[in-house]
């Protein structure tokens, strides 16, 4: 095992302590079907350590297909949880957008008539300090025509809306963070990081190695294996509720 694949970090998560190496990124918490580089192992593992995410619970993961950039996704639940934690946060309500004849309408939660057409999503974030944070999202911006947007499209957008409501609403906690879901203005899809300012593997090194390899425990590489994500093949598509 060379000094690079031993490189280690720890930090606290939700009150738990993580432990994450550059040979355990590659080996239970990467999807897709290229090899990721160095740097955005590091990439990875630093954005875990700093905002605080447990990638063990599917609160944050590296993604990379051929001829793609790497993707450092954050889960729905890990939005929820941060938002939860603050004392601020005082509850949401979301739904989903539909045109009902001539007129648009807000619904709560995704059931709809069968004659009304889905248009869009929407949430509402509630704060005791500032107003509410009020997002509407349009379908056809943001469904990408995979296999989950097509066979719950309502379920999809509603997630989509909550994702970037909480965003907004919490700026500082959530604003680096994105989902597999989120979309730029452009188009382009969001959570790709830029690695190529990203720290190189050296620099995660202390002067002294450890003596000993770093290799988890029968529990961890278990409780890892049960957490990996499968990527199912059809357009790269995940999904992470």
């Amino acid at each position: 095992m060379t000094e690079q694949s031993k490189a280690l970090i720890e930090y606290q998560a939700n009150g738990e302590n993580v432990k994450l190496s550059p040979a355990l990124v590659r080996q239970y918490l990467v999807s897709g079907n290229a090899e990721v580089t160095d740097q955005e192992v590091v990439m990875f593992m630093q954005l875990a350590k700093y905002q605080h995410l447990n990638p063990f619970l599917n609160e944050a993961y590296l993604v990379k297909f051929q001829g793609k950039p790497a993707q450092i996704i954050t889960s729905k639940e890990a939005f929820m949880k941060r938002a939860n934690a603050n004392p601020h946060y005082k509850g949401m309500d979301a739904g989903i957008i539909v045109a009902r004849g001539d007129e648009m309408q807000l619904l709560n939660g995704t059931v709809k008539m069968p004659s009304d057409k889905l248009i869009g999503g929407w949430a509402t974030v509630k704060r005791d300090d500032r107003e509410d944070t009020h997002v509407e999202l349009s379908v056809e911006e943001f469904s990408k025509g995979q296999a989950t947007w097509r066979s719950m499209p309502a379920t999809m957008i509603r997630k989509s809306a909550i994702v970037n409501a909480l965003r907004e609403a919490f700026p500082q906690e959530l604003g680096a963070l994105y989902t597999e879901d989120d979309k730029q203005p452009d188009g382009h899809e969001r959570g790709r990081k830029d690695v190529s300012e990203a720290p190189k593997l050296d620099d995660l090194i202390e002067a002294e190695p450890a003596k000993q390899e770093v290799k988890p425990d029968v529990e961890t590489a278990t409780e890892a294996t049960t957490t990996t994500t499968t990527v199912q093949p059809e357009q790269g598509e995940l999904l992470h509720e």
